[in-house]
This record gives structure tokens, sequence and C-alpha cells, in this order.
């Protein structure tokens, strides 16, 4: 009798599930037309997915593996399920490079910049390719049926949310820091809520994983977003948790100029290489970093929190575990 992934070691059998991911997001970027499948597979070959080197697997697409654990993780709509949120994911990221209009993004490790999606097409043709990639999820979607369509909808109606919730920024009055973690909640934890919540639906776990998972997993995608925002530090106008530390803090006239002078020196751009450079050698020693990454470990807690209700087991150890591996690293690293 073949060999079923429920039947080999947890790390055998997520191996094939994240290699089954792999093949599926190729055929769902296939296209007629060449330009659109070379835009669409180099979105699913940026740069972060380099970690792929190393091995380490798409983040959501884990969640849906891990997840659908605690029913049956062979039934037929798991691996579709782990491509619908990894192009979800994918075509986001597209429009929000786009509406982000930076000629670079973020940088990698050891300080490699890497240029924004319309430094190689223009905001039209990038706008359009991330359409093709939701058209593909919501083909592969609505073969699970009415409930997952349903959850689907309402995750990309809250990421939706959280993109002109930070667009329009804090209404006056209200807690910038407040407002960027309804933001996080919004933009990073509706589609990792809804990773785990599909794994365990198309599993056909019991419903009360699902429920478990839910809040565990839009925990889990603001600690992780909040860790990458301490250790990625790239001068820019994007809102991050220390750069609203940083404008917010008070104490005596002479520490609170000089929090103004470096909050300032980070929003104005990257023109500046070595003003640039000096002032995040700064904000690397800042107290705002550490609360930065107090806030995650709180964040990552509360995930850690949601799986009390759920069996024992390798799938429960493994969802522990993934809630530390967001916990950022004391000390952060290069810009």
């Amino acid at each position: 009798m073949q060999q079923t992934v429920r039947d080999r070691t947890p790390d055998a059998g997520l191996g094939a599930g994240h290699a089954a991911v792999e093949e599926g997001l190729l055929r769902a970027t296939r296209s007629d037309v060449p330009f659109i499948t070379e835009a669409a597979r180099r979105l699913l070959r940026s740069p972060a997915r380099r970690l792929l080197r190393s091995r380490a697997p798409r983040f959501r697409p884990h969640l849906v593996l891990l997840a659908a654990r605690f029913g049956d993780p062979d039934a037929p709509g798991v691996v579709p399920a782990a491509v619908v949120v990894e192009l979800t994911h994918r075509a986001t990221h597209y429009h929000d490079e786009v509406r982000d209009e930076a000629g670079v993004r973020r940088r990698g490790p050891g300080g490699t910049v890497h240029p924004a999606t319309d430094a190689h097409w223009d905001n039209t043709v990038a706008v359009l390719t991330g359409d093709v990639l939701f058209a593909r999820a919501s083909h592969l979607l609505a073969g699970l049926g009415p409930q997952a369509v349903r959850l689907q909808a309402e995750a990309f109606k809250q990421l939706v949310t959280g993109q002109i919730l930070e667009t329009t920024g804090p209404p006056e009055g209200h807690d910038p820091v407040a407002h960027h973690l309804e933001v996080l909640t919004a933009r990073c934890g509706a589609l990792t809520a809804v990773s785990g919540r599909l794994g365990a639906i198309t599993a056909g776990a019991d419903p009360a994983v699902a429920d478990a998972l839910a809040p565990c997993g839009e925990r889990l995608g603001v600690a992780r977003r909040l860790s990458a925002e301490a250790e990625a530090l790239v001068p820019g106008h994007r809102p991050t948790m220390p750069l609203l530390l940083l404008r917010s803090r008070g104490g005596s006239q002479g520490a609170a100029d000089a929090d103004q002078e470096l909050y300032a020196l980070l929003t104005a751009g990257p023109a500046e290489r070595d003003r640039n450079a000096a002032a995040l050698a700064r904000l690397r020693s800042h107290p705002v970093l550490a609360e930065t990454r107090r806030e995650a470990t709180r964040q990552a807690a509360a995930a850690h929190a949601a799986l009390s209700p759920l069996p024992d087991g390798p799938a429960k150890t493994a969802l522990e575990e993934l809630c530390q591996s967001v916990t950022p690293r004391s000390t952060p690293h290069g810009p």
C-alpha cells in the first residue's frame, strides 16, 4: 500500500506537503502568455524566497499543512488551500509594492538591497499581474466549497481594510502605536489566521481545532511582522513600530529633541546614505527596539496560549515551536 503523508514521520510528511505546494504554485502561475508566466513566477522567486536555499518553508502554507495534521493531511483540499493562501499573499505583495511607489523596499541578509517590483515593470503591469494571481487563487478556492470561499473573502476584506488604515493613518487623538497594531492585525494577521482555519477545515478536523488555530495564526502574523520591524531597519516613510515609538517618546527636553532628530533622519528616505547609516547605527542601540521586541514576544505568547485547547501531539508541538521561532532575537542585525 502506498505510504501516505500521515504514515511518514512529521518532518517527511511536511516536506512532501511543501513539495506539493511548490508544484501547485508553478501550475497556478503557468499561462499561455509567456510574459504573464515570467511576471508571476518572478514574484514567487522574490528575495524572501531565497531562504528556500536553506529549506525554510513558506510561512502561510506551513500553517495550513500543520493545521491539516489535526485531521487528514492527505485530504484533497489541503494542498490547494495552501496554494490559495500563498497566491493571495503574493498578489497583495505585488499591489503593496506599487502602493509604496518605492525604488527600494527592503534589505536582505548582509544589507543587500532588493529593488521593488516597479523598478522592473511599470505599475500597471504589476497591478495586473497581482490580479492574475488573485484570479488563480479564486479558481482554486471555488473547488474547496462555500465555507472556504467565505473565510478567504473575509480575510481579504480585513487585509484591504488594514491597507486603507495604514494609508490614512490614525484618526486625530488616536494612539499611533495602537493604530499600528490594528493595521498589523488586519494586514498581517488576517491571512495567517485563515491559513490555520483552512488547513483544519480542508482536513476535516474538529471545528474546535479551526476555532483555536484562527487566533493563534492572527497573533503569529503580528508577532512575525513586529520581529521583522525590529530587525529590518530601513529608512523610509512606511510606519513601523520602532519609528512610531521613537516619535511618541517623551522624557527630558534634550532626550525628546534627540529622538525627534533621529526620527526625522530615519524618515527622510534613502537619498543621503552617510546620514542614514549614522541614524541606523543610533537606532540599533535605542530602547525603542527592545520595546518592539517585547511587543513581538507578547504577541507570540498570545499565539502560544491560543493553542491550549488543542490535543497534544506532534502537530501541536510543531505549532508551539513555530510560536517560539517568531520571537525576535535579543539584538538586531544589520539594516
